[in-house]
């Protein structure tokens, strides 16, 4: 089934929309994601880069070291999105930017070798010690 829906930064410079199946959402452990949100944890809905198109503003953008481009506000610095060189043909977006993140649950956990000791969150869901490709 293919959902369309909308989000965008904290400060509404930046708009999305995704047009694509968005059944795979993951909670990301790593200690990547930790840095770059300062979140214990980030969400991510994956989906195929052309199901994936800016509506308002420029996001700026951080080429981390591990080959991902990451895509946040350079205004609020909301962090937005992130593209993998593993995987380039797809984009992953913050749950937490989607005007109704509550329709949008994950369904997995990845990289939880990494996952704070005192973490407890969604436990019934499938772990990953890394991530599938």
């Amino acid at each position: 089934m293919v959902d369309v829906v909308e989000g965008g930064c904290h400060c509404g410079a930046l708009r999305y929309r995704l047009q694509a199946d968005l059944g795979d959402v993951a909670h990301c452990h790593c200690s990547i994601c930790r840095r770059v949100s300062g979140a214990t944890l980030v969400t991510w809905v994956t989906l195929p880069l052309a199901g994936f198109q800016w509506l308002a503003g420029s996001p700026q953008r951080y080429m981390a070291p591990q080959s991902c481009s990451r895509y946040f506000c350079g205004n609020c610095g909301a962090h937005v999105a992130l593209v993998t060189a593993h995987s380039p043909d797809t984009i992953d977006v913050t749950v937490a930017t989607l005007d109704h993140p509550e329709r949008v649950p994950a369904n997995r956990h990845i990289w939880v070798t990494s996952r704070l000791p005192w973490l407890q969150v969604d436990q019934g869901l499938p772990e990953e010690d890394e991530e599938r490709l």
